[in-house]
């Protein structure tokens, strides 16, 4: 193993164990900043798993991530099934419709599959309302546990802790190299005997499993959810920003993307409510015209410059 892959294990290690004690000296308005960035670090790594090495821009991640909320409000309301069986439940139930979606997408590009992958979350989340509002009588479900937000915080920790590792381990893989070739050109990588269309499911499936995971984590902390709330658009359209924003070649590259747009997105929000949307725009021509490669890609072209300086 090559020292500078030691060494960044090291410093994931390091930021780990500091994010760690983030609820143990914040007060409960930091630790609340803290679980939307912890979930939106899980949500935005497990993003770039698949389309950071295909360059396949999905905008699925509301579907997969309202499916694991519903699934546990659903369980836990309607059946009284434990929080945790629930949880593995949906992750699982995440994973097999991402696989069936993608064996029967994946074979589109392009502006094709991204459209197809926010129609998915929009049909989704209106099948989702009418059954409920038509067999089951009501439009959202409670969920009551014990847990605080402290809890809550660290269980996605953990998460992004083990889609980082995941992803670590699959860049370094036979399977992280298909990727990477498909990224490249994918008539290249089919002419060479890679399996595309395989390569490409195991991905998006992996990706679809944690996004209903911390759909599952997250749902105990609003208590009442309903489809408009889960199953939003907004949610994809802030993991795809803030992945690009920090630099999608990279694992470590979404944290540095959430984190200042979550800051100045709450910033706005709390003082210019209505101009909150002006966001969005200002970030994606940020990322267009100032950051193709986001922030860490911006980092690593100064870096080689500096060195052809000296």
């Amino acid at each position: 193993m090559k020292a500078s892959t030691v060494q960044e294990l090291i410093i994931a290690a390091i930021l780990a164990f500091l994010a760690a004690l983030w609820p143990l000296v914040v007060d409960i308005y930091w630790l609340g900043i803290g679980v939307d960035v912890m979930m939106y670090v899980a949500l935005a790594t497990s993003w770039v798993l698949f389309s950071g090495p295909t360059h396949y821009i999905s905008l699925a991640t509301a579907a997969f991530f309202g499916i694991g909320g519903f699934l546990v409000g659903s369980g836990m309301s309607d059946y009284e099934a434990s929080f945790w069986s629930m949880a593995a439940f949906s992750a699982c139930v995440g994973a097999v419709l991402a696989a069936l979606i993608g064996l029967a997408t994946l074979r589109l590009s392009g502006v094709y599959f991204v459209i197809f992958t926010l129609g998915l979350a929009e049909m989704i989340r209106n099948l989702v309302s009418w059954i409920q509002n038509n067999f089951l009588g009501s439009r959202g479900l409670y969920v009551f546990t014990d847990f605080t937000d402290k809890h809550l915080y660290w269980m996605l920790l953990g998460v992004a802790v083990a889609v980082y590792l995941l992803g670590w381990i699959i860049s370094r893989s036979r399977l992280g190299f298909a990727l990477r070739i498909i990224g490249g050109d994918e008539t290249v990588a089919r002419h060479v005997g890679i399996d595309t269309a395989t390569v490409k499911v195991i991905l998006f499936t992996t990706t679809g499993f944690f996004a209903a995971l911390v759909g599952a984590i997250i749902a105990p902390r609003w208590s009442y959810i309903e489809p408009n709330q889960v199953f939003s658009p907004q949610l994809s359209f802030f993991v795809v920003i803030m992945a690009l924003l920090g630099g999608a070649g990279r694992l470590w590259g979404p944290v540095v993307g959430v984190i200042p747009f979550l800051l100045i997105w709450n910033w706005v929000d709390t003082n210019f409510p209505n101009q909150s949307i002006l966001v969005l725009g200002i970030a994606f021509l940020v990322i267009v015209y100032f950051l193709p490669h986001g922030v860490v890609g911006r980092l690593e072209q100064l870096r080689i410059w500096s060195r052809t300086l000296k």
